[in-house]
């Protein structure tokens, strides 16, 4: 007898109702266990841990048993793949991608104002009243704790509900444009996404990946080594193996990051091995340039934000003017695609097909125009002019989408810029214009364009694509994704709130409640102390960076082979690539043997291995969290990058 064929599912009930649970339960459990078991990050970065981790469980063992005990009602592959989306854009909220931020910079302008830096008569007097809370009390008790304390939600509710039409206006904005992007990326331009593949191959039951004996040997080995890390915390006699060395070079001005990540390995395999070379080679190339202008004393002293993106200010300008570049060639080379969704938006492009979106096209065009208006009222009304106001969307917008197509190309999945928008912008035009007020509202929007490690635009368009892979219902997948945004969102600010009242912030994470909240008003501090004119070292250094990258740029277009791709160029000067070129030359080398003298038949043969990589990593942390859970222990950290 013939078996029955099961009944296709995309997006069903169930799949939402699971997503939403997953979601909540990302926004309330990383914040604990990153605040109080303070354990690994499981959602910094684009390659959200804390996804691939539950995803892992839910496949493994949920689905798994489900599908022994009742075979025709366990979870399709087109369902788990709907949970799976909207637990990465779950993951974009807890930490960096907003709520570790909104809340300690909010919180901070009153809590370290001192008469040393003079910010209670520099700042705020420029601060709008209903942007910040304003009990002084409530703040401090947000910063120090009291055991038994609550939170005083009428302190908090207001301000952030007063940030929140900006906030969810943004998210749309993100996802509004990669839904204009899409079909070009994916059909047109054909990149490689490779941050998608790892889901896709877990649900494929053609080849299932969990009964490869290679992925099982790449899952083991980062979960013993990491597994060691952890046993090493609580018995320092078991021995721990070190993933990072630093090397003094240059005369001791520069530290020479020796890092292995597992996880990173298994991203970087599945990049073009020419974004692969480029990626390590520029890193290295602006290593050795920087250390030899360092030996001879060449340095350019401005005040430029901190330490985000890169530490070295000629690296800012030339990452930022690659950048541009860099968004520029891209709506270029996507102009055509671009007039179809402007037609179709106008009534006109009657033979433009937009239904496999989860937006059409008139919503998504029409939506981005006015949410950009209603983002630039939002931030006049803040304090900032109104000419400055696009200015500074516009700087931030091309840094989201830069950034995007980079992890969409290479598999950088924990990737920064080397500049942040609202340093660049009064950088570029001296801080006079802005006076103290603009100043003020450019400072407050640290809360979301700053420490940019994660946001929905790149969780959106890898969601876009896995859709497009599985055959997701794409219009009821554009509410499961704004459900599971603000189901994350509730439930990260609620522990968040309930964490810093019970045990104080500056007892939970240095960065988060005592370094990184002060930056922005540290540098609003220093413009209005210390007024800057417009940079023309700057603007040479950015309009050069751009003029680079336009270079690679066209020489990759014209000649077939060449070497250098122009995203090695745009981020290799980070500090994020600084840690973790090691990994991305091992993953070049490792590939390029491999294709060299086994082809493609030997890459997919292997590919198995380095996705055990990123999910035995992953795995190992959310497991060792929930030990430390149950036996107390603390700081048990095994993965940071």
């Amino acid at each position: 007898m013939q078996r029955e064929e099961l009944p296709p599912r995309t997006f069903s009930l169930r799949a939402l109702v699971i997503g939403l649970l997953a979601s909540l339960l990302i926004g309330a459990l990383d914040p604990y266990g990153l605040y109080v078991i303070r354990g690994s990050y499981m959602t910094l970065d684009y390659s959200t841990p804390a996804a691939v981790f539950l995803f892992f469980i839910l496949v493994v063992f949920v689905n798994g048993l489900w599908k022994r005990l009742h075979p025709r009602s366990a979870l399709r592959p087109a369902e788990l793949i709907t949970i799976y989306v909207m637990m990465i854009v779950a993951c974009v909220v807890p930490t960096l991608g907003l709520t570790a931020q909104i809340l300690p910079v909010l919180g901070a302008v009153t809590y370290y104002a001192n008469p040393a830096n003079g910010w209670e008569r520099l700042i705020h007097p420029h601060l709008h009243p209903l942007l910040v809370p304003r009990d002084k009390e409530a703040i401090r008790l947000f910063f120090e704790g009291k055991p038994g304390a609550t939170v005083p939600w009428e302190v908090w509710l207001p301000p952030l509900l007063v940030w929140m039409p900006l906030i969810l206006t943004l998210y749309f904005v993100m996802i509004a444009v990669m839904v204009i992007f899409r079909r070009q990326w994916m059909d047109r331009e054909r990149l490689a996404f490779p941050v998608t593949h790892l889901p896709l191959e877990m649900v494929n039951e053609q080849e299932p990946l969990l009964r490869k004996h290679l992925f099982w040997i790449g899952f083991a080995l980062p979960f013993v080594v990491g597994s060691l890390i952890a046993l090493h915390n609580y018995a320092p006699t078991v021995p721990a193996p070190r993933l990072h060395v630093a090397v003094p070079l240059f005369r001791e001005t520069v530290n020479w990051s020796l890092r292995f990540s597992f996880p990173m390995l298994g991203f970087f395999y599945l990049a073009n091995l020419d974004a692969l070379f480029s990626l390590w080679f520029f890193n290295l190339l602006f290593m050795v340039v920087r250390g030899y202008l360092n030996i001879y004393g060449v340095e350019i002293r401005e005040d430029l934000g901190g330490a985000y993106g890169t530490p070295y200010i000629p690296y800012k300008y030339l990452g930022m003017g690659a950048m541009l570049m860099l968004v520029a060639t891209s709506l270029w080379a996507a102009r055509a695609h671009l007039f179809d969704v402007v037609r179709r938006a106008v009534g006109r492009g009657k033979g433009v097909d937009d239904r496999d979106e989860v937006l059409s096209y008139p919503v998504a065009f029409w939506g981005t125009v006015l949410g950009l208006l209603a983002m630039s009222l939002w931030l006049w009304w803040s304090g900032m002019p109104y000419w400055a106001t696009w200015l500074y969307l516009l700087f931030m917008m091309v840094l989201f989408l830069g950034l995007t197509r980079v992890v969409v190309e290479t598999g950088l999945a924990e990737a920064v810029a080397a500049m942040i928008a609202p340093v660049f912008t009064v950088a570029g035009f001296g801080s006079a214009p802005f006076g103290p007020r603009g100043l003020t509202a450019l400072g407050l929007t640290w809360v979301y364009s700053a420490d940019i490690r994660t946001t929905v635009m790149a969780s959106s368009i890898h969601g876009l694509r896995l859709a497009e892979r599985t055959g997701v219902g794409s219009r009821k997948l554009f509410w499961a994704m704004v459900l599971a945004i603000v189901v994350s969102l509730v439930a990260s600010v609620w522990m968040t709130l309930e964490l810093a009242y019970r045990y104080g912030g500056v007892n939970l994470n240095s960065w988060f409640f005592i370094a990184g909240p002060q930056f922005p008003y540290k540098w609003v501090e220093g413009k209005m102390n210390n007024p800057s004119a417009p940079s023309v070292t700057g603007w040479l250094l950015t309009g050069f960076g751009a003029a680079v990258m336009g270079f690679l740029s066209a020489m990759r277009q014209r000649f077939v082979g060449w070497p250098f791709h122009p995203v090695g160029f745009c981020v290799g000067s980070t500090w994020i690539m600084d840690e973790i070129w090691l990994t991305c030359f091992i993953a070049w080398l490792l590939k390029w043997l491999i294709l060299r003298f086994g082809g493609l038949r030997w890459f997919r043969l292997s590919l198995p291995f380095f996705l055990g990589l990123i999910v035995g990593q992953y795995t190992c942390n959310g497991f060792w969290l929930v030990v430390d859970y149950f036996s107390g222990a603390r700081g048990n950290q095994i993965f940071w990058i």
